[in-house]
């Protein structure tokens, strides 16, 4: 029987490695293609492929069983749940394969697409540009089709010429920058505060006016500080929450 085959990722030695294997492996099951096989490789294969021991790959994997993403049978192996509930609570931890991992999973549709003047607020992060480009996208859960948060973001016109619309609708912009346009991603910060609903936000997400929602900013650097990506997400308040994990070492 084929087995899915995970995408690969560059481990980060500051973060627990289990950690970043079970969201870069949340990241390909969820981002999977329905002609995908549902079986995953074995403990062992799957710990060769990302270069870890098969106790951190079976402590990722326990992981994902506990969120109803795979479930594993005695000698039949382990398998990916078809029906598994895609609006899982984000985490954030600071890898870059955490914050992909995190806005995967769910149906997307691009609403526009445009450059335009970098706003005011975004001057600081885009000190060298006059215009940005901006992709404007809604989001929701893969199996009801209920809206759940709707994302904008500001991108380097030098690299929005090299994004291809299909792959938004496909993966997200963190991927697609990082692995399709080939942008060397060194860091992202993100901010994620309480804010009301405005019109745009209640009418996309089908929420009273006013309504809580978490307004989330990610902020995603190069190696050089230059920042690539602003992106702005507007989620469902009764749909998400945010769990920051610190690491201690």
């Amino acid at each position: 029987m084929t087995s899915f085959a995970p995408d690969s990722i560059v481990l980060n030695r500051k973060l627990p490695l289990w950690y970043q294997v079970s969201q870069s492996l949340r990241a390909s099951i969820l981002g999977r293609s329905p002609r995908d096989p549902l079986r995953l490789p074995t403990e062992e294969r799957l710990a060769g492929h990302y270069g870890v021991s098969v106790l951190t790959m079976r402590q990722a994997l326990k992981e994902l069983e506990d969120e109803g993403l795979i479930t594993r049978h005695r000698r039949r192996g382990t398998f990916i749940e078809p029906s598994a509930m895609r609006g899982a609570p984000v985490r954030l931890l600071g890898s870059v394969d955490a914050i992909v991992a995190q806005q995967s999973g769910m149906t997307t549709e691009l609403l526009d697409h445009k450059t335009v003047p970098v706003p005011p607020e975004l001057s600081e992060c885009f000190p060298d540009l006059a215009e940005v480009a901006t992709y404007h996208r809604l989001r929701g859960d893969e199996k009801t089709g209920e809206p759940t948060n709707h994302a904008r973001n500001h991108v380097r016109p030098e690299l929005a010429e090299r994004i291809d619309h299909d792959d938004l609708i496909r993966w997200p912009m963190t991927k697609v920058l990082r692995d399709v346009v080939g942008a060397d991603i060194s860091r992202i910060t993100d901010t994620v505060e309480a804010r009301l609903a405005d019109p745009e936000t209640a009418r996309l997400l089908h929420v009273p006016l006013l309504s809580p929602i978490l307004h989330y900013t990610g902020v995603t650097y190069d190696a050089d500080g230059r920042v690539l990506d602003v992106a702005v997400i507007h989620y469902r308040g009764d749909r998400f929450s945010f769990t920051v994990t610190l690491d201690a070492t």
